[in-house]
């Protein structure tokens, strides 16, 4: 039997919009690249050539982060470990380079919990590229390890050269791609996101301001990083929690600092004030059935497991649909829990948001009558499931 992309389309009892297209419309920023994002719901409130890539700048340090999060929760990496202060990055990162930098005093010994406040408060790049060499010795060791942990994250176009964001022509993100990255880090490894909301640093008697102008100033902020290279203009990512909402905002190739900031906040502030939480599903509600092949019953309940939620344009309606996507009919024996296939939020024939869906009971293999009922209907149906089938 032949596996098939089969469709369940669900009836909704929701009037909404599950898109922000139309609000979206409405807004507009200045900024050559901008990416507005819910983490509650996964979803896109607002882009603008959010998949053309950019030189990041410091934004990379958000990459070198998130290896050395890692890094510590396998326990390659501790916190009190000391690490020296190699000339390369006290030349190249340090006082010498005249670049952002932490000035560690070369061949000191500093902790790593000092270095990544180093990187996160301060954006050292001195700091930075000590933390690649304590991972993998040299920091062009690191380079790969950056980029493969880049791919595990679902970064697909974004290339690291270096673990600071100073200029390399090869090294490109997007403001997608940035803001999942801005994500993992938040929900990832909220043990150390704190550090991007605190305010200052001091090192070696030399006291340094968090670059991030929304610290402080916007209510909830409390993150990310910025970012700035001639070439790539003034970028922020920067993340900040109202009512329980928490928003990732990335602007990237702002002519100025103040224009960074201010089209920041204008998109955040829009983003708060433009749209709603409505609930689609409830926690384990039954979703739908997905079909069985060779089991004991012909179709499995499914559900998402938790809430389904969609944010909507404040003020405007429409119908929303549903569609349980999956490679069927599933193969018995099928395992309550198991993953099963894919609900698709649609707002039109524009997706709007897809969770995956788990089977909410157990279906053994069928009798061999039971199969041979089952098999003898696939050949006489499966027709019509390839008719339905979207690839």
């Amino acid at each position: 039997m032949s596996l098939r992309l089969a469709l369940t389309t669900l009836a909704v009892a929701v009037w909404a919009v599950a898109t922000p297209a139309a609000a979206q419309d409405n807004f507009q920023t200045t900024v050559r690249n901008a990416i507005l994002f819910d983490v509650g719901t996964q979803s896109v409130l607002f882009e603008k050539a959010a998949d053309e890539l950019q030189a990041p700048a410091s934004l990379a340090k958000l990459m070198t982060m998130a290896v050395i999060f890692e890094e510590l929760r396998q326990g390659r990496l501790r916190l009190d470990q000391e690490v020296v202060i190699s000339e390369d990055a006290w030349r190249r990162g340090g006082a010498p380079s005249r670049t952002s930098s932490m000035y560690a005093a070369v061949n000191s010994r500093v902790k790593v919990q000092d270095l990544m406040r180093g990187v996160v408060i301060q954006s050292g790049n001195d700091a930075s590229i000590a933390l690649a060499e304590a991972v993998s010795g040299t920091e062009a060791n690191f380079i790969p390890v950056m980029n493969s942990r880049a791919r595990a994250l679902g970064l697909t176009r974004s290339v690291f050269r270096n673990s600071t964001g100073l200029p390399d022509p090869e090294q490109r993100s997007t403001a997608r791609e940035i803001a999942r990255l801005a994500d993992h880090i938040i929900r990832a490894h909220p043990e150390h996101y704190g550090l991007y909301g605190e305010r200052e640093f001091t090192w070696g008697g030399i006291r340094q301001q968090n670059r991030n102008p929304l610290l402080g100033t916007y209510p909830g902020a409390d993150g990310l990083k910025t970012g700035y290279i001639e070439e790539a203009g003034f970028n922020l990512a920067g993340s900040a929690v109202q009512n329980g909402q928490r928003l990732i905002v990335v602007v990237m190739g702002a002519r100025s600092l103040q224009e960074r900031s201010n089209e920041a906040r204008k998109l955040l502030d829009w983003g708060f004030r433009s749209f709603e939480l409505r609930d689609l599903f409830q926690e384990n509600e039954m979703i739908g059935d997905v079909a069985v092949f060779g089991g004991s019953q012909g179709t499995v309940p499914v559900t998402a497991g938790k809430p389904v939620r969609l944010l909507l344009p404040r003020g405007q309606s429409d119908r929303v649909t549903a569609q349980i996507v999956y490679r069927g009919p599933v193969r018995a024996p099928v395992r309550q829990g198991a993953e099963v296939g894919m609900l698709r939020v649609l707002r039109g024939s524009q997706v709007a948001l897809e969770v995956p869906v788990f089977a909410a009971a157990d279906v053994g293999t069928g009798t061999l009558s039971q199969r041979a009922l089952q098999g003898a209907w696939e050949l006489a149906t499966g027709w019509i499931r390839t008719g339905t089938a979207r690839p």
